[in-house]
């Protein structure tokens, strides 16, 4: 089975996103170290109808296991920018490779039990079609009135909830 690799090294930022230090995957998660504020990417990935897609997380990841959540989502690795890791990301999750269009929509810590993120949120409306890899358990589009109906039931990670009720106060996903 996989499972996340607790060793990846990962840079510690101020909420401006300014490199402190490093950090382990493993202790950022752990929920006992200080929770060290590292940086992820987030890109929401709308095609021309409004729908958005998600991917569906597999059941070996270390938080929020078999939850539906962002289209892409990953860690900011030791030594890369926002950009270079969305690029990255975006690569290996969803086979997408031309992400010019990208909008950044927003950047703000987000707090769990278990770890603090600085989240540099991304938008991006495409027709190309998408290919999940092996690092999630697939995807589809949602409609924004399914998206509706299934929030606050468990079936979204919260943090993917708490940036889509973004989203609608910013006008998107309607």
């Amino acid at each position: 089975m996989k499972s996340d690799n607790s060793l990846e090294l990962l840079p510690v930022v101020d909420a401006e996103g300014i490199v402190t230090g490093c950090t382990t995957r493993g202790e950022a998660h752990s929920g006992t170290s200080g929770k060290p504020l590292h940086p992820v990417v987030h890109l929401h990935v709308f095609n021309s109808r409004g729908d958005l897609f998600l991917q569906h997380r597999p059941a070996w990841k270390d938080i929020q296991p078999n939850k539906w959540d962002t289209a892409v989502g990953g860690h900011v690795g030791w030594g890369e920018d926002p950009q270079t890791a969305l690029c990255r990301e975006v690569r290996e999750e969803i086979g997408l490779t031309d992400i010019a269009d990208a909008e950044m929509l927003v950047r703000y810590v987000f707090e769990s039990l278990r770890e603090r993120e600085l989240v540099h949120v991304f938008c991006l409306t495409t027709d190309t079609p998408l290919r999940p890899s092996d690092e999630l358990d697939g995807g589809r589009f949602f409609s924004p009135e399914e998206i509706v109906e299934l929030m606050g039931k468990g079936f979204f990670t919260p943090n993917f909830e708490q940036e889509y009720r973004r989203f609608l106060s910013l006008g998107r996903g309607e």
